[in-house]
């Protein structure tokens, strides 16, 4: 995919930037893998955050909404998985352009899922005649591959759900913080359980806060500023710690729905409960314990009885 995205002159990078946002700067994230062992240990899946001593600490949806710096996204659209779903080669045709025969002959079964190969896609980028269909695909592609890495060397069909609903200005944010929590909770209890969430993405985040104010100043004002593009280009020191995003400035932070003092996230395979309070501190304010009653409840994965019924609930909260 970094060969691929190397050989794309400005003009096709400028109309992706345009919809997609700065994921491409994903693809020269290294994921360290000590690091990501040694950060998962701190995830208390109680409340959903990281816990380092009395501090706690959690991605939030403002700071990974900033950080992919996708104009098209509308944060009050938030992705719901519908009970009736269209078919994923209906899914496919409308995103890749392509013959219904075409799509049909490429969908492999793996395990519970059905996907697509990466191979498929790939081809695909190259010769498709159409350029924003080339885009369009590329997009999908960092969607399976690394945002939401189920089947390996696959675009799995739960993406491509939440993809197809991008183009109407829909968020992914909340769903990809779903599943990173879902995951993290995973790992914490089975131990060597392979993470199913963007690693690179929360490793962005993580190390984002390793800034001094001063190395971001007046520059998160402009429309143009790009903090994970800064953050890859930018080497880390120790002393560089601050336990706050300097690059970004809260306007509206959402931190409960309803009567709850929480929020629930729907992911693309499950939901999970989401406790914003108890990290206030990274918006400087006090950290206090909130209630969270019912917050070990909202996880779930949409299978089993009564998921449909879960959904609805969530939805219209």
């Amino acid at each position: 995919m970094k060969e691929i995205w190397g050989q794309w002159d400005d003009e096709v990078k400028r109309l992706f930037y345009c919809h997609y946002g700065d994921l491409p700067y994903l693809l020269n994230v290294k994921v360290d893998e000590h690091l990501f062992r040694a950060l998962a240990q701190y995830w208390n899946s109680a409340y959903s955050c990281f816990t380092f001593g009395k501090v706690n600490f959690v991605p939030t949806i403002e700071e990974y909404t900033t950080l992919l710096h996708c104009p098209k996204i509308q944060v009050d659209r938030i992705y719901a998985r519908h009970a009736n779903v269209s078919a994923f080669s209906k899914k496919l045709m409308n995103i890749t352009g392509m013959s219904e025969q075409w799509v049909t002959t490429r969908i492999k079964q793996k395990r519970d899922c059905k996907c697509i190969p990466w191979r498929n896609l790939r081809d695909l980028i190259l010769a498709h005649p159409d350029l924003k269909k080339r885009v369009d695909v590329f997009a999908l592609s960092i969607y399976g591959l690394v945002i939401f890495p189920k089947a390996l060397g696959h675009v799995d069909e739960a993406v491509s759900d939440l993809f197809d609903r991008l183009g109407k200005g829909t968020t992914p944010v909340p769903a990809i913080l779903a599943e990173t929590f879902r995951s993290l909770n995973t790992c914490r209890r089975a131990g060597e359980e392979r993470f199913i969430g963007c690693a690179q993405l929360l490793l962005s985040w993580f190390h984002s806060h390793f800034w001094k104010v001063e190395k971001v100043s007046y520059r998160i004002f402009s429309e143009n500023y790009s903090p994970l593009k800064e953050l890859v280009a930018t080497p880390r020191q120790e002393k560089d710690v601050e336990w706050r995003a300097p690059w970004m400035v809260p306007n509206e932070i959402l931190y409960r729905c309803g009567d709850f003092d929480w929020v629930p996230l729907l992911g693309v395979w499950g939901a999970v409960g989401y406790a914003l309070l108890l990290a206030l501190r990274q918006y400087r304010s006090k950290q206090f314990i909130s209630p969270t009653y019912g917050l070990a409840q909202c996880e779930f994965v949409f299978t089993g009885n009564n998921y449909k019924k879960k959904v609805r609930e969530i939805s219209n909260a």
